[in-house]
């Protein structure tokens, strides 16, 4: 084709990935499309670069590919150069697209590496040809991938590709990354909230893997990853296989939080996390709705207004726990007056010892592997259903953290707030009451205090 100098020129680059981060594939790509305009007259009025983004899923954004066509829609240019039709697009679909342009509209898109020119029926054969081989070779990759990822989880092999913060690509420990994450485990299990263990890591400047600050959805997707407790997973399941990596959570702790993050009463109260000891917890006498805080100095019922001073309510409160906690007498008694959750508990030691001798017979052939399926997947639905009642039993979690604590009422001050708020509402129901007209001070008596079983 003879010069055109009246062409006006867009170019488009594009990289999969770009694992330097220093664009030098764009680069070239750039330095070659260049070359192709000044051979052929062309004005270039635009560039497009989307760098390290893939053109294989159709569904992923590429900004610059879409400002691209935008532009074109809107008559910017009429003519497009890239250094090959797999870098301006992977999709068939995609490909008619600018094939249509170049035969309705007189678009003249070219490549650099003189293999494609839409402007002749030859040029528009080979670029279908090619499209279509090259959206073949992608789906086999990808079956190839997927079969390679499900049978790297059915040998209990840790995936590859994107790291799980804790472990290298091979499964192996990174301690300091594997200490952040059993702490979010056993500040979750301990009974702190989502809120509070993001704010803890924050204020302690923890790293995330990538560096970004935490967020509480990045909390919880490390306490929902069955991969922390050693399970093989694969597109996001447990294939009943155990990892060969070193859990970060045994698997009760992490059955027992899977129970409490599912448990529909939390899901409610999600967004909910209180400032105040009180807040919510708290009970007015006159209606039996919820204290709620009221400046930094009153908690007040917003159902019928009634309202009392909060300091002096929070200090009786915590006196009464710190008593209660610092009885020698006090764990040996709560135990005792649990006989469900002591039944529970071994319920869920004997489903455990069942699923074991389920995969004991299938490791020596005496089941088959459907039979395993069958049994096993039956014993963990059982398994799931005990402790999410055990879990359910209470709001103790967090008592049982700080009554295994050397100094109890030590362990109580120390705790976030959410976890001493756990402790409160396991002890007790406290009802706050009108005080007496004339008298001054705070009266202890005007709060109404019920103990939990066991309490006292």
């Amino acid at each position: 084709m003879s010069a055109t100098p009246n062409y006006r020129a867009a170019l488009y680059m594009r990289v999969s990935r770009d694992f330097t981060g220093e664009g030098l594939a764009v680069e070239r790509q750039r330095e070659d499309c260049l070359r192709i305009a000044e051979s052929r007259g062309w004005r270039v009025v635009g560039e497009y670069v989307d760098n390290s983004i893939s053109a294989y899923n159709v569904s992923r954004k590429r900004p610059e590919y879409e400002r691209l066509v935008a532009d074109f829609n809107a008559g910017a240019f009429d003519a497009l150069i890239c250094y090959d039709l797999d870098r301006l697009t992977r999709q068939p679909r995609q490909l008619e697209d600018w094939i249509d342009a170049a035969e309705g509209q007189g678009l003249a898109l070219v490549t650099a590496n003189g293999e494609a020119d839409l402007l002749t029926d030859a040029g528009r054969m080979f670029a279908r040809i090619k499209a279509a081989v090259a959206r073949q070779e992608m789906d086999r990759k990808s079956a190839r991938q997927a079969r390679a990822a499900r049978q790297r989880s059915e040998k209990g092999r840790p995936p590859l590709g994107v790291r799980l913060m804790g472990y290298t690509s091979r499964g192996e420990l990174v301690e300091d990354e594997a200490a952040v994450v059993r702490r979010i485990f056993e500040q979750f299990a301990h009974g702190d909230s989502l809120r509070g263990i993001t704010a803890a890591l924050a204020a302690d400047n923890v790293p995330t893997r990538h560096g970004n600050p935490w967020h509480p959805r990045t909390v919880r997707g490390i306490l929902t990853n069955p991969r922390y407790a050693g399970h093989a997973i694969y597109r996001g399941e447990r294939t009943g296989q155990r990892g060969s990596w070193e859990p970060l959570v045994s698997e009760d702790a992490f059955e027992a939080i899977q129970a409490r993050l599912s448990d529909p009463r939390r899901r409610l109260q999600q967004g909910t996390d209180r400032q105040h000891l009180g807040s919510g917890l708290f009970l007015c006498s006159k209606c039996g709705g919820f204290m709620q805080s009221f400046s930094q100095a009153r908690y007040r019922c917003r159902v019928c207004g009634f309202s009392r001073t909060m300091p002096a309510i929070d200090e009786v409160v915590v006196e009464l726990v710190r008593r209660v906690l610092a009885r020698a007498d006090f764990g040996d008694r709560l135990v005792k007056n649990d006989p469900e959750g002591e039944r529970l508990a071994a319920e869920i030691l004997e489903v455990r010892a069942r699923l074991a001798t389920f995969e004991a017979d299938y490791d020596n052939g005496l089941i088959d592997g459907q039979r395993f399926k069958t049994a096993a997947d039956k014993a963990r639905a059982e398994l799931d259903q005990l402790n999410g009642r055990l879990a359910r039993r209470s709001s103790s979690v967090s008592l049982s953290h700080i009554l295994r604590a050397e100094d109890p009422v030590a362990a109580y001050d120390a705790a976030p707030l959410m976890v001493r708020r756990g402790v409160i509402a396991a002890l007790m129901t406290v009802t706050v009451c009108p005080g007496v007209r004339g008298r001054k001070g705070f009266d202890p008596d005007s709060l109404k205090i019920e103990w939990k079983d066991g309490a006292v």
